[in-house]
C-alpha cells in the first residue's frame, strides 16, 4: 500500500505560525531579506561582518540557516506582457512586445536565472521549559485527543512564548547586521513546505488552496 508524503515528514502540525514536530519539539522560521554585499564599500563590508560575528557570538541556543535556490518564477510577468501585447494597437510595438516576451521566456528556460531565499529555523523543546524529567512524563502536549482536539494548550503557550522571544532576539541581532528578518505565518509555512516537495508546480506559480481556518 502506498504511503502518504506526511508519513515521511517530521512535521505533525502547524498552528499559530509554529511548526510542531512529531517528537513534540517546536520550530519557528524567520525569512531573511538578502543584501548586496558586493556593492558595499570595504568599510561597510567590514562593519557587516563584525556585526554578524557579534550576533553569532551572542547566541546561547542553536539555530539553522537554510538557503533555498530555485528557478525564478516569471509566469505572472510573462502573462502581463502577453496582455500588453494583445491590447497593443500599434503593430510595430505589438511585434516588439512579442519579441521581448519570447526572449525572456527562452532566457529563463536556459536554467541560468535562479532566485535564492534565506531562512533561519529557530528551535525550542518541551524539555527546555519543563525539564527533561517532566517532559518525559508528559503524554505529549501537542498530541491529539480522540475527539481530534489538541491538548495541553498551556504547555503549548509556554513553549510558543519562549520561542517567540528567541525569534525576536534573532531578528534584532540580524537587524544590527543590516538584515531584515520576518517570521513566517501559518499559511506561509504551509506554502513553503508544499513548494519544497512540489518544486515543479511551485516554479510556475501554482500553490494549493488553503482552508480558511488556517488563515488565522
Amino acid at each position: 500500500m502506498e504511503q502518504a508524503t506526511q508519513d515521511f515528514l517530521q512535521i505533525k502540525d502547524i498552528r499559530e505560525g509554529i511548526i510542531i514536530l512529531k517528537n513534540n519539539s517546536i520550530r519557528g522560521v524567520l525569512m531573511v531579506a538578502s543584501t548586496n554585499f558586493g556593492l558595499k564599500s570595504s568599510e561597510e563590508q567590514s562593519a557587516t561582518i563584525y556585526a554578524f560575528q557579534n550576533f553569532l557570538n551572542s547566541l546561547d541556543f542553536s539555530c539553522q540557516i537554510v538557503i533555498q535556490s530555485r528557478n525564478i518564477n516569471i509566469t505572472p510577468y510573462l502573462d502581463t506582457i502577453k496582455k500588453l501585447e494583445e491590447n497593443q494597437q500599434n503593430e510595430l510595438l505589438k511585434a516588439q512586445t512579442a519579441s521581448y516576451r519570447e526572449f525572456i521566456k527562452e532566457l529563463v528556460q536556459g536554467d541560468n536565472i535562479m532566485t535564492k531565499s534565506f531562512y533561519v529555523v529557530v528551535p525550542y523543546t518541551l524539555a527546555e521549559i519543563l525539564g527533561v524529567g517532566a517532559a518525559l512524563k508528559k503524554s505529549g502536549p501537542f498530541s491529539k485527543k480522540s475527539d481530534g482536539q489538541q491538548i495541553s494548550d498551556e504547555d503549548f503557550e509556554k513553549c510558543k512564548n519562549q520561542l517567540w522571544q528567541r525569534m525576536e532576539f534573532l531578528a534584532g541581532g540580524l537587524k544590527r547586521a543590516g538584515l531584515d528578518a520576518t517570521p513566517l505565518a501559518t499559511v506561509e509555512l504551509i506554502e513553503l513546505f508544499w513548494a519544497i516537495h512540489h518544486p515543479s508546480e511551485a516554479e510556475v506559480g501554482y500553490y494549493p488552496e488553503i482552508l480558511p481556518e488556517l488563515l488565522k
